[in-house]
Order: C-alpha cells, then sequence, then structure tokens
C-alpha cells in the first residue's frame, strides 16, 4: 500500500468514525465498531515493516494518513495512533530482540490491537525516569505480575498490552494478553475532559501469569532511544480534530443566516478574517510538521541531532490546534458550546495535547538549547 491508497483507507475510515463520535463522546466508550472497522481495513499495520506483512510506511506517509483520520474521531485516531507509533519506532531503534519484534509484527497483521502500558500513580510519565512499582517475580510456571497501571488508551479492546514492569532491580517489558486472567479494569476516563472516547482508563494486574517467553526486554533503567514516532502521531491526532473544527465552521458560517443580515455570515468581512486566522495557523503547522517527518532519517547517528526540530514541530501542532478550536468556538457563538456541533469536542479533546511529552518548558528549552548551540 502506498501513501495514496493509505489517505484513501483513512479518509474512509473518518467518515465512518464521524457518525459515532459524539454518541461516544457523551458515553465516555470507545465504540466497538470503530475498532473493527480498524481491524479490517488494514490502518493499525501501516508502520509494520512489509517483511512481516505490514505495509511499511515511512512517518511522513503514516501522518499524512492519520491527519484523516483523525478528523472523524480524536478518541479512536488516538488508540490507532498508539499502535502506529509503536511499530515505527521499533522499527528504526531495534531494542527489541529481532524475534520478539517478528512475531508481534504477526500479532498485528493478524488483527492484534497493542499499546505499550507504562504510566503508573506514583511514577507518572515514564519519560521523566524511575522504576515502576509494578512488579514482575519469576516462577516456575512463568512472570507473576502485580501492580496499577494508569491512561491505557484503548482499555478493554486492546488485545495485547506491553506492560513495563521491573524485575528486581531491572526494568523489564513483557507481553500480557487481554484474556489472561487477574486482569481488572477501572474506567476512570469516561468522564474527563478530553478524548473522552478514547477509554484510557486504569488497569490492575493480580497475580497475572505471563508465559517465560513473553519476557521482551529486561535490563538497566537505561535512557530510551529517542522516539519521533510518538510526539509526532500525537500531534497529528490534535492536528486532525482542529481542521475537522474548522471545516465545520466553514459549513456553520455559510449555513446560518441572521434574519438580520439576510445572507450568510460568511459573507462578513469579520467572520472572513477570524477564519483566515484559524485556516492560516492550521497550514503552518501541519507544513512544518510534514517537513519534518520528510526530514526524519530513523537512523541512530541523526536522532539526537534531529529531535530538537522533532519537539517544535510537535509543539506547534498542538499550539494551533488550541489556537484554532477556540477560535473556531468564538465564530460560532453559544451555538458552538452545545451539543449541536462537535465543536466543543474538538475543543476539549486537543488540550490533551499540551499534557503528552515533549510539553511545557522542557519542550521549549530544548528547542532553545538548539537554537543557540547549532551550527
Amino acid at each position: 500500500m502506498d501513501k495514496t491508497l493509505a489517505i484513501t483507507m483513512a479518509k474512509k475510515l473518518a467518515q465512518q468514525f464521524a457518525t459515532r463520535a459524539d454518541e461516544a463522546d457523551v458515553n465516555g466508550a470507545l465504540p466497538a465498531e470503530d475498532i473493527q472497522d480498524l481491524q479490517e481495513s488494514g490502518y493499525l499495520i501501516l508502520s509494520v515493516p512489509r517483511d512481516y506483512g505490514g505495509f511499511g510506511l515511512s512517518l511522513r506517509d503514516c501522518l499524512a494518513a492519520h491527519l484523516e483520520l483523525a478528523q472523524g474521531s480524536g478518541s479512536t485516531a488516538m488508540v490507532a495512533g498508539m499502535q502506529i507509533h509503536l511499530f515505527g519506532h521499533q522499527n528504526e531503534c531495534h531494542s527489541w530482540p529481532a524475534v520478539a519484534f517478528e512475531r508481534l509484527c504477526q500479532m498485528a497483521v493478524g488483527g492484534g490491537l497493542f499499546n505499550i502500558v507504562a504510566s503508573e500513580p506514583a511514577l507518572g510519565s515514564p519519560s521523566r525516569g524511575g522504576l515502576p512499582l509494578t512488579e514482575a517475580l519469576h516462577t516456575k510456571e512463568g512472570w507473576l505480575l502485580n501492580g496499577h497501571k494508569t491512561w491505557i488508551t484503548g482499555g478493554r479492546h486492546l488485545t495485547h498490552m506491553l506492560v513495563t514492569c521491573r524485575i528486581e532491580d531491572d526494568q523489564a517489558r513483557v507481553l500480557v494478553q487481554q484474556t489472561t486472567p487477574g486482569i481488572k479494569w477501572l474506567e476512570t476516563w469516561h468522564d474527563a475532559l478530553s478524548l473522552r472516547a478514547s477509554d484510557s482508563h486504569d488497569v490492575y494486574f493480580q497475580d497475572v501469569l505471563v508465559p517465560l517467553d513473553h519476557l521482551i526486554t529486561r535490563g538497566p533503567n537505561d535512557k530510551p532511544s529517542v522516539n519521533a514516532w510518538f510526539p509526532m502521531v500525537m500531534a497529528t491526532t490534535y492536528l486532525g480534530e482542529a481542521i475537522a473544527a474548522r471545516n465545520t465552521v466553514i459549513r456553520f458560517a455559510l449555513e446560518r443566516v441572521p434574519t438580520a443580515l439576510g445572507k450568510p455570515i460568511a459573507t462578513r468581512p469579520k467572520i472572513q478574517l477570524q477564519i483566515g486566522e484559524i485556516d492560516l495557523v492550521l497550514q503552518v503547522a501541519r507544513a512544518l510538521l510534514f517537513e519534518v517527518a520528510a526530514e526524519w532519517t530513523g537512523s541512530t547517528e541523526d536522532r539526537d541531532s534531529q529531535y530538537p526540530r522533532v519537539v517544535a514541530a510537535k509543539t506547534f501542532a498542538v499550539d494551533a490546534a488550541n489556537e484554532a478550536t477556540q477560535k473556531a468556538l468564538q465564530v460560532a457563538g453559544g451555538e458552538g458550546l452545545t451539543k449541536t456541533m462537535p465543536l466543543e469536542r474538538h475543543f476539549r479533546d486537543v488540550r490533551a495535547g499540551t499534557m503528552q511529552p515533549p510539553s511545557g518548558d522542557t519542550a521549549f528549552e530544548a528547542i532553545g538549547r538548539n537554537a543557540i548551540y547549532d551550527e
């Protein structure tokens, strides 16, 4: 599959997701139909290498498709994005044994839905470092897993979880199937501010027995390989939602005919100016994302030098999405705050982007350091 076919697929999926997105947001639940559509279409294996049955698309091409998908449902796109970034990044950094990676790719091609399960209440974001409290003990029967994880996007819809844990004083990652006894879900996310239909719930592992050969990695808690796929795919999700808000408010402006005006509000210069401001910031964010993605080589020698540009693209895209959705609400006025339009959902959803690393002062410091010392 090439980029053109992937974009066509993503547009079709987005249309299907959009018909369910508002109800899913109200219910705070990920539609099973969305997951079935993702699995049957092959979208989830866009970044899986061709050698293992996937489509092997580049970061740039995956982003082009994902920008379209996110316009249908940001929540569902977030679930899909977790798998897209996982296999794309691992295909570059090769931090897992080759046999394990091939095995996981084959599971994905067979319809598997994956996510990395890492965050914990006490640990916070894994990007900050530290060993997890979730622990795997070696037994004759297998690894006995116990712990509590948070923000697990996809929830019960996941077929496989790559759980970050500790084994003695080492950080490790084990593969856990959703059907394994001892897994308990706590629905904590259905009324969250953003992405309510992403099923980003908490999970508890209570004496979960994991086969010995499901240990993927184990070793010292070293600095992880620089990952461009996660911030770029996440940023594209938020930018896609903002583009959906832009499209919605344009349709509103063309259809809204106040009796006092007698013609669509789209004819008013003030409305044209506001929509122009929305469109410009989204155009720039899109161009920067795609430019940086096209430059990304994925090679070990280029990672550190190229990463500040990734941080800049992610930061700008998230800020642009926040700005655009806020201005879209201003154009729509009071009606935009109601459930008659999806604008308030888009506005809420993109706020989550400021919480995902790299973000805040850390992001701007990295951008500034690169500007100062770049030769």
